[in-house]
């Protein structure tokens, strides 16, 4: 099974401004052909990573360093394991037979991929099992580790649902009146009310990363509602999970990420503010990052912090 786009380009040349096809208007992505128009927003918005990518690289790295190979793709620098796995000590090999760590790594939503054949004895394995981040997959392990239902049938609901892509990070998200026919490819979940007490104009986006299934940092990315299906923050803050989790919630987040096989990624979690209850609504294994409307101070803490917990992930608390 795979994703509706047919994928013609590897990311995994050494050179990863290959990656992208300049022009005089925009920039494309070879890899999904999506095409980025200049503008002052996304300037800004380059500059911005590229300031947090010189800090990260000036992040002191723990030691002894540990070799980390990424299949079938190379994760590049936009990638927040990219600035993680350098900090916590790991120097990055080709050859997966010669790595302490490997890395399935693939930015697709399905992705059926098996752990090279040739290995080092005690090799840690990362994320081989999580092979479906589809919205569908995610709704039923929502379910299964919460209890609390998201998907809807169109035909038979009556009234308001979200209808989406089933492929991830599309950004496609629409509200519709149901009943409605369902349309092939589409998804249908429930509306979760995720707007803020205090401004009811803003939905509150919890995404939080994880390492070793269990949620490391949250960033709160807020966003005014007209927009709440986009990518385009107004404000995130940077919180420790018991900050904004309850034991028991971060409990029920690890037992996601174990149904769908997340070692090491990140989830959107939405807390309805009608009843309390949460809902993931996204799950990514190829997790970008930090946000780019995080105060840089703030991402080169959660770098430090996903460092620290993914160097005891793989290679033990040394």
């Amino acid at each position: 099974m795979t994703d509706a786009t047919p994928r013609v380009f590897q990311t995994s040349g050494s050179v990863w401004l290959k990656d992208f096809e300049f022009g005089l208007t925009g920039l494309t992505v070879r890899k999904t052909g999506a095409r980025v128009p200049y503008s002052p927003s996304v300037i800004a918005q380059v500059t911005a990573w590229f300031r947090f990518f010189f800090a990260a690289q000036a992040i002191e790295s723990l030691s002894p360093s540990f070799t980390i190979a990424f299949t079938p793709e190379r994760a590049r620098p936009w990638y927040l394991i990219w600035a993680v796995s350098r900090a916590a000590g790991a120097k990055l090999v080709k050859d997966a037979s010669q790595a302490d760590v490997v890395m399935h790594f693939e930015d697709a939503t399905f992705s059926p991929n098996d752990p090279p054949t040739k290995l080092k004895p005690g090799v840690k394995l990362v994320n081989f099992n999580c092979r479906d981040v589809s919205k569908t997959n995610v709704a039923r392990a929502c379910e299964i580790a919460f209890g609390n239902r998201l998907a809807v049938d169109p035909v038979a609901h009556v009234g308001l649902a979200v209808e989406k892509s089933e492929i991830n990070a599309a950004h496609d998200g629409r509200i519709v009146q149901c009943p409605t026919p369902a349309i092939p490819g589409r998804v249908y979940q429930r509306v979760v009310d995720n707007r803020m007490a205090s401004d009811l104009d803003l939905v509150e986006d919890l995404r939080t990363s994880t390492v070793g299934g269990r949620p490391v940092v949250v960033f709160i990315k807020r966003r005014q509602v007209t927009k709440r299906f986009l990518n385009t923050n107004t404000e995130v803050l940077l919180r420790a999970p018991e900050d904004v989790f309850s034991p028991e919630e971060l409990d029920q987040i690890s037992a996601f990420a174990r149904e769908i096989g997340l070692e090491w990624g990140g989830v959107d979690v939405l807390r309805d503010r009608t009843d309390g209850k949460l809902y993931i609504v996204d799950a990514n294994k190829t997790d970008m990052g930090p946000p780019i409307a995080l105060n840089l101070a703030d991402k080169v803490k959660a770098t430090r912090m996903m460092r620290d917990a993914f160097r005891k992930f793989v290679r033990g608390a040394a």
